[in-house]
């Protein structure tokens, strides 16, 4: 799609299609950039000093060399995507720790420099915003979602203030609790026990159910098919392809079912779409929990009673594409 045309939310079709708010003509653009603390960042923190990472490092047969090369840079494609931003835009900073207290506005480029999963933890606190993925190590990083250099920055900046910047949408999952609560991830959705003990619950999709004892359920995206689900299918006969990441679907994966007296093995896998959905019951008194995109902190409790329906969300991410 281009975007800045004037769109409003829908529900995912095939192709699915997302909402594009028009900048609004009183205000100048604005360019958030997204990014975390380097490995050298956290070691520092950690240790006080570059002295004592050194330190620590050395004791342990360590070199140095190798997490400086990365933090520099990092540096280097931040600043360069900084510069690349007109003196007259406004401009945000918000690390990966501070995006669920940061305040996005409908009409932000959103610029995540760093890893693929930078992407990922973004995308959740989105609501039709594009996302330009700079990746500043090519070499160490795979760029699923950070697809380009920071000297790509310039012309992205360019086609947004034309209005003719092109995105990709990429389907989102959604959890929603009974209660109400609700959990938004891009790769996929987990719902087990906290400590990857035995889960507990009943499982209903196309009019077929099943309790089940198992080391938990895997609801993935087709984003998410390069990574978790991908793992899982390469070890599995007969499992169903996984979607592309524009597919308006979902494919679930219930880990190491136990077949017993009481539990079955039979309901392991399928398809998700948005007219068949994948609901679970839990059995679970304490420790049931369904978290997103391998960020456990960020996480639903899923007691003893409570229904979980599991879908496609109802906007898609919105990756920049150059």
């Amino acid at each position: 799609m281009t975007w800045g045309a004037p769109r409003t939310s829908q529900p995912m079709r095939s192709p699915p299609e997302a909402a594009a708010i028009p900048r609004a003509s009183s205000l100048p653009p604005r360019a958030v950039l997204v990014t975390r603390p380097t490995e050298l960042d956290e070691l520092i923190a950690r240790h006080g000093t570059l002295a004592q990472v050194r330190f620590h490092l050395k004791s342990r047969g360590q070199s140095l060399d190798d997490l400086t090369h990365r933090h520099d840079r990092q540096a280097a494609a931040l600043q360069a995507v900084q510069s690349a931003i007109p003196l007259a835009w406004r401009r945000a900073r918000v690390s990966r720790e501070s995006l669920d207290r940061f305040l996005f506005e409908p009409e932000d480029l959103v610029i995540a420099v760093g890893q693929d999963g930078l992407v990922a933890n973004t995308a959740k606190y989105l609501h039709g915003q594009p996302v330009l993925g700079i990746n500043p190590l090519p070499e160490f990083y795979e760029g699923v979602l950070v697809r380009y250099p920071a000297g790509a920055a310039p012309d992205a900046l360019a086609t947004f203030a034309a209005n003719t910047l092109s995105t990709t949408p990429h389907t989102m999952v959604q959890a929603t609790l009974a209660d109400g609560q609700r959990l938004v991830a891009l790769n996929e959705v987990f719902i087990g026990h906290r400590t990857h003990q035995s889960a507990r619950y009943t499982l209903n999709w196309q009019s077929r159910s099943e309790r089940q004892s198992s080391s938990g359920v895997i609801v993935a995206t087709g984003t998410g098919a390069t990574g978790w689900a991908k793992s899982i299918v390469r070890n599995r006969e007969g499992a169903p392809a996984l979607p592309t990441p524009d597919a308006p679907a979902l494919s679930f994966f219930v880990r190491e079912a136990w077949p017993s007296r009481s539990t079955g093995a039979t309901l392991t896998d399928g398809i998700i779409e948005n007219d068949c959905p994948l609901t679970l019951t839990s059995e679970m008194n304490e420790g049931g929990t369904l978290f997103g995109d391998g960020l456990e902190d960020d996480r639903l409790d899923f007691s003893w009673g409570q229904v979980a329906t599991l879908g496609p969300a109802d906007h898609p991410l919105q990756l920049a594409r150059l």
